[in-house]
């Protein structure tokens, strides 16, 4: 690779650092907690400055900023609900992601409504303290493929989120009066309904996902110790006797996945690499293939968080094969299979990624494929 070219793309994507606050809880209140129900229910914390990584053939070449600190990273939190389902269906605890998920759930029983003296008991008399995710004739019939494509239109509302307040129509009179669309026949990015596969997903291992992506994902891909995945203050219940918290799919309203962006690369190099690391395979190449096939109703996106450059839409320097794990802030981790190449770019003006990748590119001159 060029070094000059190479610090050039460092320089760029130093020189166009996201303007939005680096209090992530202000920023939030400026933009999605403006939104009905907007209120923060999980952690946030300082940002960091623009930072990132460039690895070639799973080697450093690149880095700046702060690689070593933990910050949110907000959608990129969804390529791990993905992952934890993937570990469920590699190991045969989902047998087909076209079976309905309905067929997989128990009754939920929230945290909040355990432990409460006998008088209380009597006077909810009537309600069964149990909530049910896919109980409407609707969302019976959303399969798990259509959670993690987001195609699924589930309708009802989670951690005291309705899915209609997520990014909601101009059309207020609509929110609650519109017809469902048939799952699968339409995109909509909905941090409820990934709420609701993270439950769904929870209910499947009946352990904390975080337990999971630790013993099977982070810990064998030597991942450091400082990440966590947090959920929401009222996001608990209990499975199999123990107090749990439902993790979420993002930082939308606070939470989600907290990560250096050096174990963020490496994530994004598992995953470059098919699922493998070293001589283990960590994630099935069939689970893989299926997560970077593009979606019928929205081909730049296979399972989330995996978004694809399908007809090179998404980034028109890069080749078609590179897809990206991608976050509000902008988080970004860009895998490219023909240049073998993993870029980590943190709190980056979301306009300039296609810029700043090109130079990335052009600093491995005449080899690089796009």
């Amino acid at each position: 690779m060029d070094g000059a070219r190479l610090q050039e793309a460092v320089r760029f994507a130093q020189e166009h650092e996201s303007s939005a606050p680096r209090d992530l809880e202000l920023a939030h209140y400026m933009s999605f907690g403006r939104e009905p129900f907007g209120e923060a229910v999980g952690p946030f914390k300082e940002r960091g400055p623009q930072t990132g990584l460039i690895i070639r053939h799973g080697y450093i070449v690149a880095e700046w900023g702060e690689p070593a600190r933990v910050d949110m990273t907000f959608s990129v939190t969804k390529s791990f609900v993905s992952t934890v389902v993937g570990l469920a269906y590699d190991r045969g605890l989902i047998r087909d992601v076209n079976d309905t998920v309905s067929s997989y759930m128990a009754p939920i029983l929230a945290a909040d409504d355990v432990g409460h003296a006998a008088e209380s008991a009597r006077n909810r008399f009537g309600s069964t303290g149990t909530f049910e995710l896919f109980a409407t004739p609707h969302n019976r019939r959303i399969t798990w493929d259509h959670l993690l494509r987001q195609t699924s239109d589930w309708e009802g509302t989670l951690w005291e989120k309705p899915e209609w307040a997520d990014r909601p129509s101009r059309e207020t009179s609509t929110w609650l009066t519109r017809e469902r669309l048939a799952p699968g026949t339409a995109y909509e990015y909905n941090d409820t309904r990934v709420n609701v596969l993270a439950l769904a997903a929870l209910n499947v291992w009946r352990r904390p996902l975080p337990e999971v992506l630790r013993e099977y994902v982070m810990d064998p891909i030597g991942a450091s110790p400082t990440w966590r995945w947090y959920g929401y203050e009222n996001s608990w219940v209990v499975m199999d006797g123990q107090r749990i918290q439902s993790v979420s799919g993002g930082g939308h309203w606070g939470g989600g996945m907290f990560i250096s962006a050096y174990d963020q690369a490496r994530f994004g190099l598992l995953t470059l690499r098919d699922g493998r690391w070293g001589d283990r395979q960590i994630l099935s190449q069939e689970w893989l293939r299926m997560a970077r096939t593009p979606t019928p109703v929205q081909p730049t996106y296979g399972f989330m968080n995996f978004f694809l450059n399908t007809g090179r839409q998404l980034y028109p320097s890069a080749p078609e094969q590179a897809f990206a794990h991608l976050g509000n802030g902008t988080n970004l981790i860009y895998c490219d299979p023909v240049n073998d190449l993993v870029v980590v770019a943190r709190w980056i003006d979301n306009s300039q990624i296609d810029a700043f990748l090109s130079r990335v590119l052009a600093s491995i001159g005449t080899q690089a494929t796009r």
